[in-house]
């Protein structure tokens, strides 16, 4: 029996891509941009889908990048990237990573003892993530009245804090409060985490199989995902579900928005408690 090797299929002396990868399995254009640094796989019909959309949820995946000299902070340079590019839109971070933030700062200040055993101390850590539910302009009132509930030993957590989340009479926080602030969200019923964007890139990077695939490997998967795509998109334009959340999570969904929407501005501190209590079901930082 005689076997033949497969051509292993590579760019062009140019570095262009084979002509099968820069059409879809339906033979429409599938490259939006293509230069020495990026190349954007798409095709027109999917960018008129985001057009009509009023709200984007974006993630990454750096492990299936061909290339793997990447080191930055992805959240800020995210941030600061829209900001530069589209400053007339209004952008969000996530209470993952706000929650996060939070927890790693109680680690390095060395208050994580403390927090799992002091179910005081527990409670106003997760009081300061509350704040990301509370209105906007309750923020600076409400962080002052957790404040008052803290020992001492939190002075460098608290100053941590308000340098980065709040702010001084003096000097503007790193983070704008409309970044990390998810109270109007939770009203409209926008989606809070960034869990079905991030689960679809961990799907996506088991799909790839290996890390740091080349650009050929690379574009035939996300050619291939175009595909599945385009089964999805059309069930969701004829009213169908892709994927119910599970229901202990709707649950919650609906109970802290019926908490949101119960604010009232005598009642900040019973308010801040209250949602401190349900934190545990989203914050698993010290387990």
């Amino acid at each position: 029996m005689i076997q033949r090797q497969r051509t292993t299929e590579t760019v062009d002396a140019d570095g262009r891509l084979p002509e099968k990868l820069r059409k879809t399995y339906r033979d429409e254009g599938f490259i939006l941009h293509k230069d020495k640094k990026l190349i954007a796989f798409t095709k027109k019909t999917n960018l008129y889908i985001l057009k009509q959309n009023k709200h984007w949820f974006a993630d990454g995946t750096f492990k299936v990048n061909y290339q793997s000299n990447f080191s930055f902070s992805f959240p800020i340079f995210f941030h600061v990237s829209v900001e530069d590019m589209l400053p007339n839109i209004f952008h969000n971070g996530f209470l993952f990573h706000f929650s996060q933030a939070v927890c790693r700062q109680v680690q390095s200040k060395g208050l994580t003892t403390k927090y799992n055993e002091d179910e005081v101390f527990r409670l106003n850590v997760k009081q300061l993530i509350a704040l990301a539910f509370a209105p906007l302009d309750q923020i600076i009132t409400g962080f002052d009245l957790i404040c008052d509930q803290f020992d001492n030993d939190a002075d460098d957590l608290l100053e941590y804090f308000e340098k980065t989340c709040i702010g001084t009479d003096r000097k503007k926080p790193q983070f704008d409060h409309r970044l990390w602030n998810i109270h109007d969200r939770v009203v409209a019923t926008v989606p809070r985490p960034n869990n079905s964007v991030e689960g679809w890139h961990n799907a996506f990077a088991d799909r790839v199989e290996i890390s740091h695939p080349t650009i050929v490997k690379l574009g035939e998967k996300i050619r291939r995902e175009q595909s599945k795509c385009q089964v999805d998109m059309t069930k969701i334009l004829q009213s169908h579900d892709i994927k119910t959340k599970k229901a202990c999570y709707r649950k919650l969904d609906e109970h802290i928005t019926r908490l949101a929407n119960s604010f009232h501005p005598t009642r900040l501190d019973q308010f801040l408690k209250n949602m401190a209590a349900n934190i545990t079901l989203w914050v698993f930082c010290f387990l």
